[in-house]
């Protein structure tokens, strides 16, 4: 079981099993053991207009019931679909563990209502609300200006900073819901780091020793090799140190880290119904390197349900938990279970058009040292190190190469020292992203 990585829409769903977890006893007293027998259904899924991946994610959250902390595992062999006008049943398969992506020509459509639906191997069944997909205004323009002053997330200190601001033309006549992400693309150098262990691009044979080294195959593994602290097998086992380390490997072919916005940016035009919007602030992206990146800007037209549920989670996220606070509610998704709606799932369905707009950051304009620039001890950083730091906190240990010897040696199998595949994630592509200018 993983444990959970805060981002964006994880934070909102912890918040919300958070809450639910405190109000769920109602006039009893709370009892500290109940947060360490959580066990709740986690979805995540949104319907676009976009030519891209339409995806639905679903984990089971658990607390450990020693240290209460979450984590969470991927729900496996499910049968998810996705309802188009109560008529249409359109199947999801499933890519990874936990996560079900839609037919790759399958795309949302304005106007239309979609319903998830969700049947687990036991045969408990779930379903969404109906979501009508709102129409949304394009973004006429987008301005950015560099701040060099701009508070850091959990931090005293501030940072460098690009903040965009875009301008759109709300619609006359109609009641309409915004919300606003950005995405970023950084070229990065590193695509692996091997905790206590080596990166293998071959399989390593099980349990077989060459004077005392491990002896590789010829399969592909290409993944970190993390050996037992005291092999046995056949032949002279190899002295696995006892002590920590990390080694770090560069990527094989270009490769992108992909960072995603943390904070939720919603508006509700009830009061400028018609107007212009204008100048509103949808992005403060971090000087991480020099290096030019590419910044995408979506402005999503969302459901009346879907604008509740948020701006209910965004006040209990920066609900700071003074005398002066209001009570907490618990935000409730729309996914039930379909015999069973008093159980408590976590997560929301939701169908939005989505315009967006593409913008090369070449970050001409910075000032001062990008956020990675020095290590921990005021030392400059090589430039093929910075986004590392500035991500990951500590400068990469590479293997050392030969004729050095490595803390795990392997016989046989590719040269020392490999590189790494850049694996396509949501946190990573090998893919140049549409937009993306060739320095």
């Amino acid at each position: 079981m993983n444990r959970l990585r805060l981002n964006l829409k994880e934070r909102a769903w912890l918040v919300v099993i958070a809450l639910c977890l405190a109000l769920s006893g109602c006039v009893d007293a709370f009892d500290p053991q109940i947060k360490a027998t959580v066990d709740v259904l986690v979805v995540d899924g949104m319907i676009t207009n976009l030519p891209e991946p339409q995806i639905i994610r679903i984990n089971r959250s658990k607390a450990d019931p020693v240290t209460s902390l979450f984590g969470t595992s991927p729900i496996t062999d499910a049968t998810v679909e996705v309802i188009v006008d109560s008529a249409q049943v359109v199947l999801a398969s499933e890519t990874v563990a936990g996560s079900y992506r839609l037919p790759s020509d399958f795309r949302g459509q304005t106007g239309r209502a979609y319903q998830l639906r969700i049947r687990l191997k036991d045969g408990t069944t779930y379903l969404s609300s109906q979501q009508v997909m709102p129409a949304v205004s394009p973004i006429d323009r987008v301005q950015v200006e560099f701040n060099p002053r701009v508070p850091r997330l959990n931090h005293t200190s501030t940072m460098g900073a690009h903040e965009f601001f875009l301008d759109t033309q709300d619609p006359e006549s109609q009641h309409n819901y915004y919300k606003w992400d950005w995405t970023l693309y950084e070229r990065k150098e590193w695509c692996k780091s091997c905790p206590k262990g080596i990166y293998a691009v071959n399989n390593i044979l099980p349990n077989q020793y060459f004077h005392r080294m491990f002896i590789s195959g010829n399969e592909l593994f290409e993944d970190c090799f993390t050996p037992p602290p005291f092999p046995n097998g056949s032949g002279e086992p190899p002295l696995v140190p006892t002590w920590y380390w990390e080694y770090d490997y560069r990527c094989r072919t270009r490769c992108w880290e992909i960072i995603q916005n943390y904070n939720l940016n919603l508006f509700n035009d009830a009061l400028s119904n018609g107007g212009l919007i204008q100048r509103r602030k949808v992005g403060v992206v971090p000087y991480y390197q020099r290096a030019p990146a590419l910044v995408v800007i979506r402005q999503s037209g969302i459901t009346p349900e879907a604008h509740e549920f948020f701006t209910l989670v965004e006040t209990q996220t920066q609900n700071s938990g003074g005398l002066a606070d209001t009570p907490p509610t618990a935000p409730i998704g729309n996914i039930r279970n379909a015999a069973n709606p008093k159980e408590i799932v976590v997560g929301f369905f939701s169908a939005s058009t989505v315009t967006e707009l593409r913008y090369w950051l070449d970050r001409k304009d910075a000032t001062g040292f990008p956020l990675g620039a020095y290590d921990e001890n005021g030392e400059l950083l090589n430039q093929d190190e910075v986004l590392f730091y500035a991500l990951i906190g500590r400068r990469p240990t590479p293997e050392p190469p030969p004729p050095s010897t490595p803390y795990i040696r392997i016989w046989g199998g590719p040269p020392r020292v490999p590189t790494a595949i850049c694996e396509d994630s949501n946190t990573r592509t090998p893919f140049k992203p549409d937009g993306w200018r060739d320095e």
